[in-house]
């Protein structure tokens, strides 16, 4: 397979897997840590709504879907790519990262999470998902 080729296919599995994992994250949650009572989180501006009833509890597994998405997908993205594999991977966690620009400015939350979770699941875990698929070594031609 050529490598153009290969590299663009690394990246949209990235995109996918990373989704994938968030979207499976984020559904699981509310089994483990329960929604608070009189929240309403079927739509966006009733979620919007809610957060005042959310705790720090509440916010692990949005975290964790965030941060596991983009490892995973930042992991899928080096670790298949043909060439420039911190590249993609850290071009993973950018995409993901704007993905929770538009979260945060759509659904809000605590300043405290906000900060957060811009800051330490995006970026630092599309690097750590490089550095485990094995992007700062050269690869074999």
């Amino acid at each position: 397979m050529k490598p153009v080729a290969r590299n663009i296919l690394a990246a949209l599995a990235g995109v996918v897997f990373g989704s994938l994992v968030n979207i499976g994250l984020v559904n699981i949650g509310p089994s483990v840590v329960p929604i608070p009572e009189g929240a309403d989180v079927s739509t966006m501006e009733n979620l919007r709504d809610s957060m005042k009833l959310f705790t720090p509890v509440n916010f692990i597994f949005p975290f964790l879907a965030h941060a596991l998405g983009t490892l995973a997908g930042a992991f899928v993205a080096a670790r298949f790519a043909a060439s420039h594999s911190m590249k993609f991977a850290i071009g993973i966690g950018v995409f993901f990262l704007l993905g929770g620009i538009a979260a945060a400015t759509m659904i809000g939350g605590p300043l405290w999470f906000i900060i957060a979770d811009l800051v330490l699941a995006y970026i630092p875990m599309g690097y750590l998902g490089a550095v485990l698929a094995g992007a700062t070594r050269s690869k074999a031609s």
